[in-house]
């Protein structure tokens, strides 16, 4: 059907009454009525069993206590168990891990005192896992997920301390830090 040059166009489409679609928006069975815009990828659904909740934290406390028992049943004291550090082979120099299983398994033999002595960084990494650990069992079994998001600031910060921390346990005044 034509129309003659001077008709008048056919009427508009009205605009719609509802939100459109938006892609990872609140659809589907986890949406609650009216709930529209995206939701959250790591977002946990509050239907979700509680020991489902927990199984991701659980299980990385079970590979860490694994990796702990190993060391605490295999002496690094003792050589041919475990790789040489490169860095030391090769130059005499302490990195920041050096003396890192050393101080896991004093640690799993319940010497603090010793772990610390080995290397402090590793000992500071331990408790600072455990406590985040800790925060994350307690939000997973409420629902909430664990939200750590840090600045660009704290990782230059964290990468300021570890070349300080091994600038010092290699020189003679900082060898208190040496493992």
């Amino acid at each position: 059907m034509d129309h003659a040059p001077n008709a008048p166009h056919p009427p508009a489409v009205p605009p719609p009454t509802t939100p459109p679609y938006e892609p990872g928006g609140s659809y589907g069975p986890y949406a609650s009525a009216g709930s529209y815009g995206p939701r959250a990828p790591y977002e946990v659904p509050q239907s979700a069993s509680r020991v489902r909740r927990l199984l991701t934290p659980l299980a990385t406390l079970a590979g860490i206590a694994a990796a702990f028992t190993y060391v605490g049943l295999v002496d690094p004291n003792e050589s041919g168990h475990y790789p040489p550090c490169p860095l030391y082979s090769l130059t005499g120099l302490y990195c920041p891990g050096c003396g890192g299983l050393r101080g896991a398994h004093a640690l799993a033999h319940g010497d603090p005192l010793t772990a610390l002595g080995d290397n402090a960084l590793a000992f500071a990494g331990y408790a600072v896992f455990a406590v985040v650990w800790v925060i994350w069992v307690v939000r997973a079994g409420k629902g909430l997920p664990l939200r750590i998001t840090q600045r660009p600031l704290w990782w230059w910060t964290l990468g300021t301390v570890l070349v300080v921390f091994s600038v010092l346990r290699n020189l003679p005044f900082g060898a208190w830090l040496a493992p």
